[in-house]
């Protein structure tokens, strides 16, 4: 059979089987003991927390109408998608649209071009840790894998206190460092990981496991012990198979696995979920949490328990030693963007954060429609305003990112409207340590090595990088998405409610000529008294009259 007569059957049969999948979110508070612990109050939906998974099969279309009964705006971002030709569909409230406000609705149109593992979640003052967060899966059409049947786990930190709360303790004035850390319970599949129900196994079936970190802070680690996982997929990019004991997860991440189960059910074994932070205090029982369950074979076969092993004894998923099953070579380096996690202490004694200069805060008008509106000076970056921190990326830019982070703790970061290679991960120079390197009780002699590692052959892909501490790493995107896309840490609320963010403003030039954003977003920005056009602040140029006030760094301070 002609190939190209062969393709063109397989996107036909995209287009005749693509559906549009409604669904409806009810926003509302709720009141919840998911954790068995703390009765709190949430952001749920439909009256209930945690939210059910949704599910599409490639190339559907997602319509999901959000109903706004908060006291707040909200918005909802579709991690992971790139949203071409749709950047005002990305759900980054006051980057790519006005919030809804209270009382009012929105659908969303999410396409579901790119299969893979991702989540939807809040993305307005940081709600996503207040509960408002699930799991979003794009079937394959057509997977480069067999496996007989897929299940899913979903991991999330819980903690006692809403986020306002926890943003107003951090953001106090007259504070030189960040608060006492508050322990998280962990949540599997939504509840007490003590409470996890058994993974049913079938004797030789084949296994797709979804992990997705829905976490705010803490950090995972997920293992089979007496099973081999194989991993397929990281943030819904497809690799090549890469055999793992284990893998790690950053707040935000994603992987697929597949396990073979064993030809006998003679035996049940137990899978384990280790929820921890390594620049919080260790405190057994608190940090790290150990949670396990059981993958269940028969109902009345013992549990083979296997040797207990450390760490540094398996094999660990590495960004590095994996690679993109597409084969895509990596990119050639136009430009480089330099960024350092930093902390910010103002002259009031605010603990901020940042990636730039400044750290970043929203503006007063959404950038897209800064974008859309500043004609030929959209091109310029100073007019997304002095803390939107905003990179202008022509059309087709190839970008490399040099992530530096001087820090004591790990940065979880993430990248709005596609994905990056990642190319290179090593040592700060120990010049740029920040003094001291806190919160890790040690010198700078105690700064460990950090051997310089580059990818080979193919690089993997994913849209969420680790970022270990005193380590850069090296990243490459193409600007061939036009819209605006932050980048920013992920985790919540101490770091990106802090500041640690920045926007690529990617061809605002060729947006104007093709973009239409709709009516409704327009009239939502109006109806709460939110510019539409202009600069930052809604004047024209560099006329920044009505900028709140920029923050002044405090000189001398010891950073954090």
């Amino acid at each position: 059979m002609n190939i190209l007569f062969f393709i063109s059957l397989v996107l036909l049969g995209h287009v005749c089987v693509a559906e549009y999948v409604k669904l409806t979110w009810n926003i509302t508070y709720v009141d919840t003991f998911r954790d068995g612990i703390v009765h709190r109050r949430a952001k749920g939906v439909n009256g209930q927390v945690p939210i059910p998974p949704v599910y599409i099969n490639q190339g559907d279309t997602l319509l999901l109408t959000v109903h706004n009964n908060l006291d707040m705006p909200t918005s909802i971002h579709s991690h992971g998608l790139r949203h071409d030709g749709a950047t005002f569909m990305d759900g980054a409230a006051m980057v790519t649209q006005c919030g809804i406000p209270p009382g009012e609705s929105f659908t969303y149109e999410i396409y579901g071009a790119q299969a893979g593992s991702y989540w939807l979640h809040g993305h307005r003052k940081d709600d996503v840790a207040d509960g408002l967060r699930a799991p979003f899966i794009i079937r394959d059409r057509y997977s480069p894998y067999e496996y007989d049947e897929e299940v899913l786990i979903y991991l999330e930190d819980w903690y006692p206190t809403e986020v306002p709360a926890k943003m107003a303790e951090i953001l106090a004035p007259g504070s030189i460092g960040p608060p006492a850390p508050t322990f998280a319970t962990g949540l599997v599949n939504g509840f007490n990981g003590n409470d996890s129900r058994p993974i049913q196994f079938v004797a030789g079936k084949r296994y797709r496991i979804r992990v997705i970190s829905m976490s705010s802070t803490m950090y995972w680690r997920f293992t089979t012990p007496g099973h081999k996982m194989e991993i397929i997929e990281a943030d819904g990019i497809t690799s090549e198979p890469c055999e793992v004991d284990g893998f790690t997860l950053a707040p935000a991440q994603r992987y697929s696995a597949i396990v073979t189960a064993h030809e006998s059910s003679d035996f049940n074994f137990i899978y384990n979920c280790t929820m921890y932070a390594d620049f919080i205090p260790f405190i057994p029982g608190l940090n790290p949490r150990i949670y396990t369950g059981l993958i269940e074979y028969r109902q009345d076969a013992p549990i083979k328990h296997m040797e207990i092993v450390g760490d540094d004894q398996l094999v660990w998923a590495d960004d590095l030693n994996m690679h993109a099953l597409n084969g895509e070579p990596a990119l050639p380096m136009d430009r480089q963007v330099v960024l350092e996690t930093r902390a910010f202490i103002s002259t009031e004694r605010i603990n901020f954060r940042k990636l730039g200069s400044l750290p970043y805060t929203e503006p007063l008008v959404p950038s897209l429609f800064t974008a859309m509106s500043m004609g030929e000076q959209a091109m310029d970056p100073r007019v997304y305003g002095p803390q939107a921190q905003a990179y202008v990326i022509p059309l087709n830019q190839s970008v490399e990112i040099l992530l530096k982070n001087p820090q004591g703790q790990p940065h979880s970061q993430h990248q709005h409207g596609g994905w990056f290679q990642i190319i290179e991960r090593g040592p700060v120079d120990r010049s740029e340590l920040e003094q001291p390197p806190l919160p890790l009780n040690f010198s700078l002699a105690d700064v460990p090595f950090i051997p310089v590692q580059r990818y080979t052959g193919v690089p993997m892909s994913r849209d969420t990088v680790d970022v270990p501490p005193f380590s850069y790493v090296k990243l490459r995107f193409r600007g061939d998405n036009p819209g605006v896309h932050l980048h920013h840490c992920h985790l919540n609320p101490t770091h990106s409610g802090a500041g640690l963010s920045i926007t690529f403003v990617v061809a605002p030039d060729v947006l104007q000529k093709t973009l239409r954003i709709p009516d409704e977003l327009y009239e939502m920005c109006a109806r709460q008294g939110i510019k539409t056009e202009g600069n930052a602040v809604g004047n024209w140029g560099l006329d920044f009259t009505g900028l709140p006030t920029v923050p002044v760094e405090l000189v001398g301070s010891s950073p954090r």
